[in-house]
């Protein structure tokens, strides 16, 4: 590999520019502008993201808090294709504890952090570690912002050399976060299945042993000029859903509405968390759920930190529409495709700042 093709292939991180007090972003960060609008001052939602209370989602459909919560769930799958969860049983404390050393972690000294970089000998990417997303062109818009990903289960796939050793406490608030994080998902993708009339466990039971939990930790720095850039680029998630921690004073994620074309705010509500759908759910759902396409705005002040965690499949499970909700009238909309596959896809797509799953309609 020619020096001057490493060189954009591996781009300075947002740390270092922020650091540097930079007062235009470089042009390899700059959306075009059709990309724009909607970056500073977008609009409030028309109607607000659900809030789904767990507790009564877990009780029977036959009382009149089940029935309500599960109205409440079908309407944000319709609308939206996310929604806020509270009374999920995850400590106000942990929350805090996670987001707590998540920010510990990013405001350390870059070479500090660059023990879990995401480069292997400073050249060749790999998806675990610190660091920005692969860049896979030289025209490639990139994103105001670094990342720390890490694969939590299965667990003998940890890869913990990519794991922060400081704060001495985040190995542990994490693997805390995320076993209770797991009864959330279960709770939800048996309420989803008997939405759709499937077996309660039908969702549940496309997952394997080997099937992946992900952890991607997002740290939004300040920029001189949010009106340019954006701190995640437009898409759509994947896996079966996601649950995303966020801070709670800074509003900066926002879905597009693909009715009427516009970028909404999504709103945050403390020691809630926020659910969205991924792609696989919308093709085991034959298109009755949409994943949601959103992206994250920068901000001229502050600096936001979340924590994503994503419920993937095993990687040779077979994605595909649920058999009982075909028949003649509703054929499948969707292509079967292994998981590895769409996988492979997805980073291709995500880099052009496309959609595989657009990919994948028949």
């Amino acid at each position: 590999m020619a020096a001057a093709e490493e060189a954009w292939r591996v781009p300075a991180l947002v740390h270092e520019l922020a650091a540097a007090a930079v007062h235009e972003p470089p042009s390899r960060y700059v959306r075009h502008e059709h990309d724009r609008p909607g970056l500073v001052g977008a609009a409030d939602m028309p109607e607000p993201v659900p809030v789904i209370d767990l507790r009564r989602l877990m009780s029977s459909l036959s009382t009149a808090e089940g029935t309500q919560e599960a109205a409440k769930l079908w309407s944000a799958l319709q609308s939206w294709g996310m929604f806020l969860v509270v009374n999920h049983g995850i400590e106000a404390s942990l929350m805090d504890d996670v987001m707590n050393a998540s920010k510990e972690f990013f405001h350390q000294p870059l070479e500090e952090k660059q023990k879990c970089s995401n480069l292997v000998d400073g050249k060749r990417f790999q998806v675990e570690g610190y660091g920005n997303d692969q860049v896979k062109a030289q025209d490639q818009i990139l994103d105001w912002s670094d990342r720390l990903n890490l694969k939590v289960e299965p667990q003998d796939e940890r890869n913990l050399a990519k794991w922060p050793r400081h704060p001495e406490h985040f190995r542990d608030v994490l693997l805390e976060y995320t076993l209770k994080s797991k009864k959330i998902k279960c709770i939800i993708l048996q309420a989803m299945a008997r939405l759709l009339e499937l077996d309660d466990d039908y969702f549940l039971n496309q997952f394997s042993d080997k099937a992946p939990v992900t952890v991607r930790i997002n740290h939004y720095l300040p920029c001189p000029r949010p009106d340019l850039v954006l701190g995640f680029k437009p898409h759509s998630d994947d896996g079966v859903l996601a649950t995303l921690l966020v801070d709670k004073n800074l509003c900066a994620l926002q879905v597009l509405n693909l009715k009427d074309g516009m970028w909404y705010n999504v709103p945050t509500k403390p020691h809630s968390l926020l659910v969205n759908i991924g792609d696989f759910m919308e093709v085991m759902s034959n298109g009755v759920f949409k994943s949601p396409v959103h992206r994250v705005v920068a901000n001229t002040a502050k600096e936001r930190v979340s924590v994503a965690m994503f419920y993937g499949l095993d990687p040779e499970h077979e994605i595909k529409p649920a058999a009982d909700l075909l028949h003649d009238r509703q054929p499948a909309k969707y292509k079967e495709v292994k998981t590895k596959d769409y996988m492979a896809g997805f980073y291709e797509h995500f880099a052009r700042g496309t959609r595989v799953i657009d990919s994948m309609k028949m």
